[in-house]
């Protein structure tokens, strides 16, 4: 097992740290949530830590397959794993150079080489029963009715959102294996700040002796976990927009959560509080993360991550009540 180092954690971003509920999707509001993101990770470096940052990408592969079926009469659509490449892209850019400015800013850009976004791969089987239960919301939500006309017209599988309205659900096969993980390893040991398993990672399944892309989109926490404990991260982050893990959430009945043990995140997550697609998720990741040797993870809202970094805020899931919290000094 891995030696886990404190300092060196990766953070998990949620697809609406670019493109929050109610926003439009314009550029100006993605650069806007990108410095809210660049402001957190240059306080992280100020105190010295090591980051690797991975993101969701369920908005805005949702919006590239609507831009490609809008066209589809005029531009043969792409499948889904180009797709996702394509939110690498595009949302890697944007943490580099709002990240970069942010430290030049500060005067930080001496403590790191850099920051570099990766197009990276991730391995999913292709036995897996996800295949035939679509679960992995992408896109815009909808009215039931907007959401229907759409299934018909498209061919789509809609679910309700738990956080709201309807959206077009795909396939979400569990992640093996990060093919680049190596590269992420020598580029992090080099001084860099590495974006990578973005949107979960390009999904591709191993025959004949090669590598083929799939129609999917696989959840980037558990995605992030793989990559968070082959690297031997330290300390695993999930930033999202709920400030807390609930139990029975969204009732009347709804109770916050400080920390969990390994143990009783389990049994909460065996007894349905945490909704696949949505908080079902990232409490597994953090699970395995933590059973693989991981020290804690973490997870909260985005807009106060460098207090859920510090155990100011969020939900703690842990070895054993009484964990101290590590925080590094302004000054490490």
């Amino acid at each position: 097992m891995l030696r886990r180092d404190p300092l060196f954690m990766l953070i998990a971003l949620g697809g609406n740290a670019f493109q929050s509920k109610g926003d439009r999707g314009t550029p100006q509001e993605y650069w806007r949530n990108a410095y809210i993101v660049a402001d957190m990770v240059a306080s992280l470096v100020e105190r010295g830590y090591k980051v690797v940052l991975t993101h969701g990408n369920g908005p805005q592969v949702g919006v590239i397959d609507l831009w490609m079926q809008s066209l589809r009469d005029k531009i043969p659509p792409m499948t889904l794993d180009i797709a996702g490449a394509m939110t690498q892209g595009w949302l890697g850019y944007l943490l580099m150079q709002s990240i970069d400015n942010e430290l030049a800013r500060r005067g930080l850009l001496d403590k790191v080489k850099g920051v570099v976004a990766l197009v990276n791969q991730v391995v999913v089987r292709r036995d897996d029963p996800a295949w035939n239960n679509p679960s992995k919301y992408i896109g815009a939500y909808y009215s039931k009715e907007e959401a229907e006309k759409l299934a018909e017209r498209e061919g789509w599988v809609v679910k309700p959102d738990p956080r709201g309205g309807w959206r077009r659900v795909v396939p979400s096969p569990d992640p093996v294996d990060n093919v680049e993980k190596e590269a992420v390893r020598k580029l992090v040991d080099d001084g860099w700040i590495v974006v990578a398993s973005g949107g979960g990672g390009i999904p591709v399944v191993r025959e004949n002796n090669g590598l083929r892309g799939v129609e999917a989109v696989i959840d980037k926490d558990l995605a992030a976990e793989r990559l968070a404990t082959a690297l031997g991260t330290g300390h695993f982050i999930i930033l999202t927009d709920v400030e807390k893990v609930y139990l029975n959430y969204g009732t009347p009945q709804a109770t916050p959560l400080d920390e969990m043990t390994i143990e009783e995140a389990k049994k909460y997550y065996e007894e349905g509080h945490f909704k696949p697609g949505s908080m079902g998720p990232k409490v597994l990741a953090s699970i395995r993360f933590v059973e693989h040797g991981g020290l804690e993870a973490r997870i909260g809202h985005l807009k106060r991550g460098l207090e859920v970094v510090e155990c100011n805020s969020g939900t703690r899931i842990l070895r054993k009540h009484g964990q101290p919290c590590f925080k590094a000094s302004k000054t490490s």
